[in-house]
């Protein structure tokens, strides 16, 4: 069976606060371990705020802790009924998976913080005993060592020359004077100019197509970026997606909303930002506005041309609207296969019906894997689903699976942020400045590991923070 949308949040539970959780429009409370109130919309509407944050997601959380520990008076406006923005817990097969964003990894500071903060703890994801990889005759098998050599000679062919023009990967301008060749470039275009054999181009398109929903789309440098972030090499690229945070990836979120005191409203999407008399006000679906000297938009790039501006943005920012940042077809699905018990991963061309497919937790009878999938399959149809599975492992039966379709959610438009050939020398810095009383948070702006990345929200997060008080005054 499939399942398309949002998941079902557990109901929450707690001490009651003033300024916590506001049920708007019938919302479902936040997910467990978050406290509630019992404010009604009309009540919050009325009440004095200091800023207004947009999305209550890594980055909007980050924000309204940071104003919140300053002493602001905060209400977060989310579209869902959940918090979390992309990132999305589940269960499937009585097992908690995650439907949006699911890892974090070692050398990402700012996580790492939190999690003590927070006195959270990692565990290590499943390692595989067994890579299937693209062979001249359709699949071959190969030990993880064998196939991880191969993956970082490639890549280090693939990535040569970032070492420069990324010297220092956070600050992604410092060799802006290299950049001018290589920002232009797609995924395709590098892919291109390296000439690779068959089997080596389907083992560079396969990788790179997973992490850009398409390799014409995402540009050289938002990969390179990531690379030389991570350490320059393949392996160490993969290992920044390979910790598994207690409580899942929500936890961190749930508990800075917590300390932050801000009100959160659910099911408020909002549809228009004014500029009016020295504040801003901010109208959500059905005509409520709440108003305030500040407003945080931490919402995907891909949601701004969705928004109405009164005054409209500057061109930096209208151009990432139109042009989009968030990769244009991401779909996780997450099966309860029978028929193997192996943690085997497997990869495939770009073009083909599953990219990806990694194991995780063994079960009674068989595995649960998680999958990253391309446009041609379609995954409303299980006998696609199962035939596609089969492709790469002929022994798998798939008992069930639960799919989330990001480009098809409403409040996301996309996947997660990657950006396209150019856009890093025509928008950074100028898309992280604010722009009257608006100030633009997310992970798809962010300096460092933007995107993908929870990193990258909070980097960005923090940031806005300072920038939203400085304007509140």
């Amino acid at each position: 069976m499939t399942e398309n949308g949002d998941s079902t949040t557990p109901r929450a539970h707690g001490r009651v606060t003033r300024r916590t959780l506001l049920k708007a429009g019938g919302a479902t409370a936040l997910t467990a371990g978050a406290v509630t109130a019992t404010a009604s919309p009309a009540a919050a509407a009325d009440m004095p705020y200091d800023a207004i944050v947009v999305g209550a997601g890594y980055a909007g959380g980050t924000v309204a802790r940071e104003l919140g520990a300053r002493g602001m008076r905060v209400l977060v406006l989310e579209a869902r009924g959940r918090i979390g923005g992309r990132i999305e817990p589940g269960t499937l097969a009585g097992q908690h998976v995650e439907l949006g964003g699911g890892w974090f990894g070692p050398g990402q500071d700012l996580v790492a913080r939190e999690l003590k903060r927070y006195s959270l703890t990692t565990t290590e994801d499943v390692h595989a005993t067994r890579m299937v990889m693209p062979g001249p005759n359709g699949y071959a098998s190969h030990s993880p060592q064998e196939a991880g050599a191969r993956l970082n000679s490639l890549f280090a062919d693939f990535y040569a020359g970032s070492e420069q023009y990324f010297e220092r990967p956070y600050e992604p301008l410092h060799r802006k004077d290299l950049l001018a060749s290589v920002d232009r470039l797609s995924l395709a275009d590098r892919i291109a100019q390296l000439k690779l054999s068959g089997v080596d181009h389907d083992w560079v398109s396969g990788a790179t197509s997973v992490f850009a929903g398409g390799n014409k789309t995402g540009s050289l440098t938002g990969l390179a970026q990531w690379y030389q972030l991570a350490g320059g090499t393949y392996d160490k690229f993969l290992s920044v997606m390979s910790q598994l945070p207690q409580g899942g990836m929500i936890s961190i979120l749930e508990r800075m909303l917590r300390e932050s005191g801000a009100t959160v409203s659910l099911n408020s999407p909002v549809t228009a930002i004014r500029e009016r008399g020295g504040l801003t006000h901010v109208e959500v679906r059905g005509g409520r506005v709440y108003q305030a000297p500040v407003v945080v938009l931490a919402t995907p790039v891909n949601m701004w041309s969705t928004l109405t501006f009164e005054p409209g943005l500057p061109k930096v920012h209208t151009d990432a609207a139109r042009e989009g940042l968030g990769v244009p077809h991401a779909t996780k699905l997450w099966l309860r296969v029978k028929g193997t018990s192996e943690a085997v991963s497997a990869q495939a061309p770009e073009g083909a019906p599953i990219l990806l497919l990694i194991p995780q937790k063994q079960l009674p009878d068989g595995r649960i894997f998680v999958a990253f999938t391309g446009p041609a399959l379609d995954v409303s149809d299980p006998q696609a689903v199962r035939a596609a599975v089969r492709g790469l492992l002929p022994e798998a039966r798939v008992a069930e699976y639960r799919a989330k379709e990001w480009h098809k959610d409403p409040y996301a438009r996309g996947g997660w942020g990657l950006r396209r050939p150019g856009q890093l020398l025509r928008q950074l810095p100028d898309i992280q400045q604010p722009f009257g009383r608006i100030v633009f948070a997310g992970g798809d702006i962010a300096s460092g590991w933007n995107g993908a990345f929870v990193e990258g929200a909070l980097e960005s997060g923090f940031r806005a923070a300072e920038q939203a008080a400085t304007i509140a005054g």
